[in-house]
């Protein structure tokens, strides 16, 4: 079974009626309009909330549960993740992926030299950053664009990249 997907994280309480911040793992922000239901994780539990409101503030969402009513509920949710099911999710467009499943990919060069292991992924704004990491532990910065990034194949786990000049 593949696992949920991330796509948020609650940050704050907002108000005192019980709504919460949530700091968006999403491209999308405007995909919460279309959620009725996430799930929130927290020390390895896992419970399923309705929404009853979602407001935009800034670059947060801002998201009212049924049966949170008071900031003393919400803050009990602090540093929780929501998750959705993957069958709650859209089809991505062809060469895009989501990142849970990026991570843990083999990465070889085109030449089929094993670098490592796709151990994180940040976003710098312009492009995204793949942290690939080797046996070692030495870390490789490479960044997410067509030049480098030649193959990704999810089904046998192995991303073919190309090195630049300069990149190690």
């Amino acid at each position: 079974m593949l696992p949920n997907l991330e796509i948020g994280q609650i940050v704050n309480t907002f108000g005192i009626k019980g709504m919460v911040k949530v700091k968006p793992f999403t491209d999308d922000i405007r995909r919460f309009d279309k959620l009725k239901t996430v799930y929130v994780e927290n020390n390895h539990t896992q419970i399923e909330y309705e929404i009853e409101e979602v407001k935009y503030h800034k670059d947060m969402i801002l998201i009212k549960f049924k049966g949170i009513d008071k900031i003393e509920q919400a803050e009990m949710l602090r540093n929780s993740y929501l998750t959705i099911s993957r069958d709650s999710t859209e089809a991505l467009e062809e060469g895009r992926y989501y990142i849970v499943d990026l991570l843990g990919l083999e990465v070889y060069t085109d030449e089929q030299i094993l670098l490592g292991t796709l151990d994180d992924i940040f976003n710098t704004g312009s492009n995204d950053i793949y942290v690939v990491k080797d046996k070692q532990g030495k870390q490789i910065l490479l960044p997410a664009i067509q030049d480098v990034i030649k193959q990704i194949d999810i089904e046998n786990k192995k991303m073919i990249v190309h090195l630049l000049p300069g990149l190690i």
